[in-house]
């Protein structure tokens, strides 16, 4: 267990990590895609939904 947390220790060293800046970019592109997905499925549901409105009376 103490070999595998030494394993774990001196590869996290070798992690590039994002600088501050960088997770701003990263988090806000996220988001975005996000929100975008979700009202383009919004949209598509409410499309759908009304096209078997019209087609089942």
């Amino acid at each position: 267990m103490i070999t595998f947390l030494k394993n774990v220790s001196r590869e996290m060293k070798k992690v590039s990590w994002p600088t501050g800046n960088e997770l701003t970019r990263y988090t806000i592109t996220v988001v975005v895609t996000v929100v975008f997905i979700a009202i383009f499925f919004g949209v598509v549901d409410l499309g759908i939904s009304q096209a078997l409105e019209l087609i089942t009376g």
